[in-house]
C-alpha cells in the first residue's frame, strides 16, 4: 500500500471527488461513470497483473517475486475462495 501511495504522489494522482447519492438508485449512464474496486480475487490479481509498474520502483519488488506472488494466489487461493460461502451468507441464511 505504500508504493501505490507513493505512486500516486508521483504521478500526482487525485482521488475523485465524493458522490453524496445512493449508488444503488443511480441510473445506467450515471453508474457506468462511477469507478469502483475490484470486485473479487480474480479481479483484484488481474488488475495487479496488469499495473504493477509501481512496485518495481526502487527494487522493492522484482518481477520474478510478483509472478510467482499471482501464480500462487491462483493455483491455491482462487478455486478455494470461490467455491465456499462468504460468512455474510451464512449470516443471511443460516443465522436462526
Amino acid at each position: 500500500m505504500l508504493m501505490a501511495g507513493l505512486d500516486g504522489i508521483a504521478n500526482k494522482t487525485e482521488p475523485p471527488l465524493p458522490i453524496d447519492k445512493d449508488l444503488y438508485d443511480l441510473p445506467p449512464q450515471e453508474a457506468a461513470k462511477v469507478k469502483s474496486m475490484p470486485g473479487s480475487l480474480e479481479e483484484s490479481l488481474s488488475a495487479l497483473e496488469n499495473d504493477h509498474a509501481f512496485l518495481l520502483k526502487g527494487d522493492v519488488f522484482t518481477r520474478d517475486v510478483i509472478e510467482t506472488w499471482l501464480t500462487y494466489k491462483r493455483k491455491k487461493e482462487l478455486d478455494a475462495i470461490r467455491l465456499r460461502p462468504h460468512p455474510h451468507e451464512f449470516a443471511l441464511y443460516f443465522d436462526i
